[in-house]
Order: C-alpha cells, then sequence, then structure tokens
C-alpha cells in the first residue's frame, strides 16, 4: 500500500472514531496508532496533520491531540476567540480615541468631530502634482536613507529655526507614530509622564502603550502653569513632559512668552526631556506665530515633533523629530528596529510640495477659510446656547473648547448631539485624570462649509433642549 493510500485510509478512520467523541477528548498517542494500525510515523503525522487542517483536531505540543470543538461561524456566529484573553494576560492595552478622520458617520451628519480638513479645504491639485513629479524621478523607488531625504530634512531644520541643522532631524511617519517612537525610546516603562490638563488623548493613548503613567498638570488661559509643573517634577521625579505650546489641543491656548521660557528652565533645571508637540504650526489663523521652542534651546532639553499631515491630508504621513545629543542617536536606532525608513516616494513627494509657490498660497488660504470657520462656529454658539462657555477664540488650531453648564454632562450631549446629527467629542477624554468639569471639543474644519457649522449649532441647542433644564 503506498503512503498516500495509507494516509488516506488512516485518515478515514480517525474522521470516524473523532465523531464519536466530545471536543476536548484526547486522540491516542502517534505510538499507540502506529501499534494499532500497522502505518509508520510519516503516514499518522501527516493523517494528523489533515484532519487539523480540517479543523477536526488541534494538536498541543508536549500534551498531545485533542478533538477540536464542533461549532462554525456559520452555525453559531461569530468564532470563539475567548482563548486570546489568557494568551494576551499581562499586555493590557488602551488604544484610546485619537483624532481620527471623522468616518462612518450617518448620511446627513455635520462632522465637528475628528482632527483633519474636510476634503475641500485640502491641496489636493498640489498634492497630486507633487505625487506625479516624485515618481518621475529616476531614484523615486529606491530606498531611502533611515533618518529621511537629505533635502526634506533640510526644510524641516529651517522651519524649525534657529541654530537647527539637518542633522538634527528625523523625518517619521506622520505625528502619531512618532509620539510613539518618543516615549518608547525616551522614558523606561512604569515611568511617569507630566502632560497638561487637559491634552491630546492620542499621547495618553501612545503613553500608556508605553507604560507610562500620565501625571497631570492644570492649565489656563496662558498654558501649563509652571509654578506647577516645578511641583509635579519634585513630587513625581519625572524626566519627561509632553505639551503643545502653540494652539493646544484641545484649548486653542498659546503659551504665553514670559510661560515658554520658565517651562523651558523649569524642565532643564529637573533633568528633564520637553516633547513640544508643534502639529499646529501650519495651523495659524493669519497672525505672526511664536518661535518653536526648539529654536532657543541649544542644550537638548526640546524635543521638537511636527507634522505635514494636518495642514494637507491624512495620508500625507510625513513628520518629524527634531532632537540633540544622544537622544536622537537612539531615535535614529529605534528607527532601524521600527521600519528602517520612510517610504521614499511619500518623501519626496512632501519635498516636491514644500519647495513650489502652491504651498505658501495654500497656507495663506487656508488660515483664511479657518479663521472664518472659528468666527462662525464661536458666533453661532453664542447666539444658540449662550450658556456654554468658550475658553478662547482660537488664534489658530482646528477646533473650539467648551465648558458645559453644570446640569450637563458630556456624553449625554454628545450622545444627543448624534441623535440629531452631529457629532462631536466629548471632553472627558482630554483629561489624564478626573475632568473638573464637563467640556465639549468642536471641530471647524471638517464640516463641508460654514454654513454647516451655522446648522451644527442650531442643532445642538434643539437636541441640548431634551435635556432638560436645572
Amino acid at each position: 500500500m503506498s503512503d498516500g493510500s495509507s494516509t488516506e485510509a488512516l485518515t478515514a478512520i480517525l474522521r470516524t472514531e473523532i465523531a464519536a467523541l466530545a471536543p476536548g477528548d484526547r486522540l491516542p498517542s502517534s505510538r499507540d496508532l502506529i501499534a494499532r494500525h500497522g502505518v509508520g510515523p510519516v503516514t499518522v503525522s501527516r493523517a494528523i496533520a489533515q484532519l487539523a487542517a480540517e479543523g477536526l483536531v488541534v494538536t498541543r505540543p508536549g500534551s498531545g491531540t485533542y478533538v477540536a470543538d464542533r461549532r462554525r461561524a456559520s452555525d453559531e456566529g461569530a468564532a470563539d476567540t475567548s482563548w486570546q484573553t489568557v494568551a494576551l494576560a499581562g499586555r493590557a492595552f488602551d488604544p484610546g480615541a485619537a483624532d481620527g478622520p471623522s468616518e462612518d458617520l450617518p448620511p446627513g451628519t455635520i462632522a465637528l468631530s475628528g482632527g483633519y480638513l474636510h476634503e475641500n479645504l485640502q491641496p489636493t491639485r498640489a498634492l497630486g502634482a507633487a505625487l506625479a513629479r516624485a515618481a518621475r524621478r529616476p531614484d523615486a523607488w529606491h530606498r531611502a536613507p533611515a533618518a529621511g531625504l537629505a533635502p526634506l530634512r533640510a526644510i524641516l531644520a529651517r522651519q524649525a529655526g534657529g541654530t537647527v541643522g539637518p542633522e538634527d532631524v528625523l523625518v517619521t511617519g506622520g505625528g502619531q507614530g512618532a509620539l510613539s517612537m518618543l516615549f518608547r525610546a525616551m522614558a523606561a516603562p512604569g515611568s511617569p509622564l507630566l502632560v497638561e490638563s487637559p491634552t491630546y488623548p492620542g499621547a495618553l493613548a501612545a503613553a500608556r502603550a508605553a507604560g507610562l503613567h500620565p501625571v497631570a498638570v492644570p492649565t489656563d488661559g496662558d498654558g501649563i502653569r509652571p509654578d506647577l509643573l516645578a511641583d509635579a517634577f519634585a513630587m513625581t521625579g519625572a524626566r519627561l513632559l509632553y505639551c503643545q505650546p502653540t494652539f493646544h489641543n484641545p484649548t486653542g491656548t498659546v503659551l504665553s512668552p514670559e510661560r515658554r521660557r520658565q517651562v523651558v528652565r523649569v524642565a532643564r533645571a529637573a533633568g528633564a526631556f520637553l516633547i513640544e508637540d508643534d502639529f499646529a504650526r501650519h495651523l495659524g489663523h493669519g497672525a505672526p506665530l511664536p518661535r518653536p521652542l526648539i529654536a532657543d534651546d541649544r542644550d537638548g532639553t526640546v524635543v521638537h515633533l511636527t507634522s505635514l499631515t494636518k495642514p494637507s491630508s491624512p495620508s500625507l504621513r510625513i513628520g518629524a523629530i527634531v532632537a540633540r545629543g544622544p537622544v536622537m542617536h537612539r531615535l535614529r536606532g529605534m528607527r532601524l528596529v521600527d521600519d528602517f525608513f520612510i517610504a521614499r516616494p511619500l518623501q519626496e513627494a512632501a519635498v516636491e510640495l514644500l519647495s513650489t509657490p502652491a504651498w505658501d498660497r495654500h497656507l495663506r488660504a487656508l488660515a483664511t477659510a479657518l479663521r472664518h470657520r472659528a468666527a462662525t462656529l464661536a458666533t453661532a454658539l453664542g447666539r444658540e446656547l449662550p450658556d456654554w462657555t468658550l475658553a478662547c477664540h482660537p488664534a489658530g488650531g482646528l477646533h473650539l473648547w467648551l465648558r458645559l453648564p453644570a446640569h450637563l454632562t458630556d456624553t449625554a450631549v454628545a450622545d444627543a448631539a448624534r441623535l440629531h446629527g452631529v457629532s462631536l467629542d466629548a471632553g472627558h477624554r482630554y483629561f489624564p485624570t478626573d475632568a473638573p468639569a464637563a467640556h465639549l471639543r468642536m471641530g471647524f474644519a471638517a464640516a463641508a462649509d460654514p454654513a454647516e457649522l451655522t446648522e451644527a449649532a442650531h442643532r445642538l441647542a434643539t437636541a441640548t433642549r431634551t435635556l432638560g433644564s436645572p
């Protein structure tokens, strides 16, 4: 009898025996099967492999072969993956809720949620032209340097200002990936991380995924409070601060000039790094912008993070980390471990985009559009919901931050708003600890046009009335 026919015969016999067994019952050992059926070990191995492929048995190395659960997804709904809970024990991970595009919204919903531009605000034509030019380069598909293309690093270094040079720049796959890299590279799991309260929830998610423990430092209308920051460093022994000095997400505040100097001095005195998330550098509404903190830091205290994604398109996943000293050496080493380099065609397209007059024209037009949208939404909310308190009229960024009256909760308003065709962001997720009051974050860049923003405010007022009055 050939090996093939022996395998088929043994497989058929075992199928019959398995049908009479219960899930979890153990099959005879390979030695028993060899002796009982007069076949070789190769035949037994092939038969078991065939039965496993059919889903009739599961093999457990060092233990044996067992009858599989006969349930099928088509018979009883979703497959049973509950075993993974045990396998993943000790690897808890909370992805949080980062600022993503407003997707999967019911038809007719006005988007005040998310953290990206509506497609009619994106420089689609300039992006297409830049990508086409990049694709025609003879080396467009060559391997890129680990630190990024030299022309792109030179452009990003000039934007950072001061004495920053191309050697201080590491090109990254957008801002969120850069945050994840920084938190893993700069602090050991279990370490405290000082953050503004409130802050960007994507940073909280990335920090917790890296095993860090966010510690809240209060803010006011001028940004993070240096006096409480110094106390937090002293009490926790933290060696890392994450902050957004310019057009803070979600409040829209800008760290005052005096505090910009104080915060850097406090971090330096604590022997700590300051991660400056400058994601909104290109989202100003037309007024002069403060210099990045990195521009005036020569000692390596500040690690600067920037991104081209927010002012262009969610799919232009190009950002950069600017750093000096051993931390940059560590980050470049981590790049080689994580992903080797950022896709060259995307980097070439970024160089093309940033090197043309179309980019400057886009930023000027975007500033005008964002300023108008912010004013439109703020005015409409003031008229429709006068008892809601606007934190500030932002001079940049994509959002308004509002405090609700005491009788309302952010989740209740967000749920009611959704039922009335408006999506927005409940404020509690922006706080690393318990929120001191109910807030909402409302974006003005994801809606199709300013008229939708006015209509959204009207719908919100209607939705709020369904929740009753104090």
